[in-house]
Formats: structure tokens, sequence, C-alpha cells
């Protein structure tokens, strides 16, 4: 930095050669004090236009607070896109992953539940949702998740002809929804996949088709009530309507209600004229399911096999169940191996195969 004190110290031929090589006007005819005054002064002036040029000190703090600002917005934004990709995920559904092993089939069924409602029930697997968000490209981002009821005609022929009379949109963490029908007395089934408004139509599956009856019958919202009269359910939504596809409709009766789903009697005996009948097989196995939920960076294993874990940290193990007793040590440990939790199962399977009854069907 330069002083007066420095300056001096210089001689005034010095002084005189600075003063030249800086342009101070008047300097071969000064003094070596008016060199000294004239030097200072081009010093400060100098000091002075080196420091406007520079930011201000509240300026670049506006921008390094800009910084936390800008990634804020953006983890909103990822988490918003995030929330929807979840929204549009048909295969996520809450109560199958708490209580059921994850389904093999993409499967929907149409239940009556009286002249005026019906009822949808889906299971639907993750690749269908992987091939649809493939399938759609670009235009997944705008496509949305639906359910389409179809009335079924007539053109005339032997061929039928689906018209859709209804398309509600739905969402992820359900399996199933109430739809009301438009009329009664038709005959109706219903899709579901995904959709895309003025573009396309990305199918799933179909369901079952139902006459939609004349009858009442009560209304309900759980399979608990539906298993009370699962039979009448059943053949309301044409489970015994042999021109219907009812496989997949008897299989999630059966599941939900646990019981079997029976053919009417004049199926079951005929016309009562057969006087030999085959021996009715049957056989009965079981299988156990082993579930739960731990951090999603640890390791389990059952009996001390690994388990694999979900992204969320839950299991699902189904594991045969022989006919005797069998302890099963479930064991989570840390991922840095410094904790460990260990539950144990004490299974026991009795079997028992009774003596077979026929009956005189006089």
């Amino acid at each position: 930095m330069v002083t007066a004190a420095s300056l001096k110290a210089h001689t005034s031929k010095d002084l005189a050669q600075m003063a030249k090589k800086n342009g101070v006007p008047g300097w071969h005819s000064m003094r070596k004090e008016q060199l000294v005054k004239a030097l200072l002064k081009l010093a400060r002036r100098k000091e002075r236009e080196k420091n406007s040029k520079k930011p201000t000190r509240t300026l670049s703090k506006s921008k390094a607070k800009s910084k936390p600002s800008d990634s804020v917005v953006a983890r909103r934004i990822r988490q918003d896109r995030e929330k929807k990709e979840n929204q549009k995920n048909l295969s996520y559904v809450t109560s199958a992953m708490q209580n059921n092993t994850p389904p093999e089939n993409d499967r929907l069924v149409m239940i009556v539940r009286d002249p005026f409602w019906v009822q949808a029930y889906w299971e639907i697997t993750k690749i269908s949702v992987q091939r649809a968000k493939i399938a759609l490209t670009n235009f997944w981002h705008t496509a949305k998740p639906v359910l389409r009821l179809l009335e079924i005609t007539s053109d005339g022929n032997t061929n039928s002809v689906e018209q859709v009379v209804q398309e509600v949109e739905i969402h992820s963490g359900v399996s199933n929804w109430y739809l009301q029908l438009p009329a009664q007395g038709k005959v109706y089934r219903m899709a579901i996949g995904y959709s895309v408004p003025g573009y396309k139509f990305h199918l799933i599956c179909k369901s079952n088709q139902i006459n939609s009856p004349s009858a009442t019958a009560d209304l309900d919202d759980h399979w608990t009530d539906i298993t009370n009269e699962a039979e009448k359910f059943y053949t309301l939504s044409g489970g015994h309507d042999p021109t219907a596809v009812s496989g997949e409709l008897q299989a999630v009766f059966e599941e939900k209600s646990r019981q079997p789903m029976h053919a009417p009697a004049f199926e079951r005996y005929g016309s009562g004229q057969g006087c030999h009948q085959r021996a009715l097989s049957f056989q009965v196995d079981a299988h156990m399911v082993v579930y739960g939920e731990t951090d999603p960076n640890a390791s389990v294993t059952v009996g001390g096999e690994p388990v694999r874990l979900q992204s969320d940290g839950s299991f699902v193990l189904k594991m045969d169940l022989p006919d005797r007793r069998q302890v099963l040590p479930v064991v989570a440990s840390s991922r840095d191996g410094t904790q460990q939790r260990t539950t144990v199962l004490a299974v026991e399977r009795n079997t028992k195969v009774m003596e077979p009854v026929v009956n005189d069907l006089d």
C-alpha cells in the first residue's frame, strides 16, 4: 500500500520517474513534496476505482442463499412426480401387501350387488404395469388408470359387440370399486387398463360378463358380508352361466369366502339315470406363508435361508408345510452387524384322512 512515508523514502529523481511513468501532469517542474502529494493522490484514486469494481458482500450472500432454495424446489417437484407415478401403479395394493402374497396373474371379476350396483375386484401384477409403461412410451405421463364398463350387444349374427358406456378413473392402493349400472336387464362386463385422453386405451384384462338382475339384493361393502351368501352373489355374477367366462370369478369367490362354489344341483347329479359313477378324486394339501417387515437395509433369514426384501423392507415367503412339527427361527440383522432380532415360529401339522362316504342318490 502506497503511503506518504514510503514515498518520502525515495529520492526526488525516483519520484520524478514514477510520476512520469504514471502520467502525472507537470511532474518535471515539481519539487519532492509536490511529487509525494501527486503520487499519493493518484494511488488513492486507483484504490477507489479498484474497490468499485468488486461485487458487494450482500450480493454474494444472496447468491449463496439461492442455491438451497433451488434444491428445495427441485426436491418438491421430484416428490410430486413420484407421488403421481405411485398413484398409477395398479399393482400396489395395501391390503394385499399385508395379508397375501403378490398375485401371479392379472384378473378382474365383476360381482353383482343389486340391480343398480356392481362391484369390481382386481389383482394386477407388476410386470403388466411395466408393459403398459413401455407400450405407451411418451404418453405414459398423461395416462390414467381406469375401469371401463362395457355393454355387450348382438349385431344380429353370432358375433357380439362391446360398447363403452362408462369410464371411471381409479388409483393405486385399492383392489375394488363400485359402479352404478346405467340400465337394468342388460349384459355387461368390465375392462381395466390405462387410458390416454384422445389417443388410445391399453388393456390389461377383462372381467366375466353378467346379466343385470331385476330382483333386489342387499348392498354391502365387504367380502365378509358376501361370504354369508356367497352362492347367491356368485350366481348373480354369472358364475353358473355356461356362456360367461367364470374361471377367475370362481377362483376369487373361493379364495375370499373360503368355501367352494358348487355347481347347481341339476349339474351335480345330472338326470339321475347314471348308475355307474367313477370314484371321487380328492386331494388336500397346505402351505405356510411367512411374512414380515424390517429395515430395508437389513438382512433376514428364515430357518437359516436368506430371504429377499422388498424396497420398503417387507418380505413374503411361501413354504411347504410338512405333516410334522417344525421350529423356524426368523432372524433380522442390521447392515453393520451390530444388531440382531430373532422370532421363533413353532408350527405343527396333523393330517388325518377320513373314510369315504357314499350316499344313494335315490
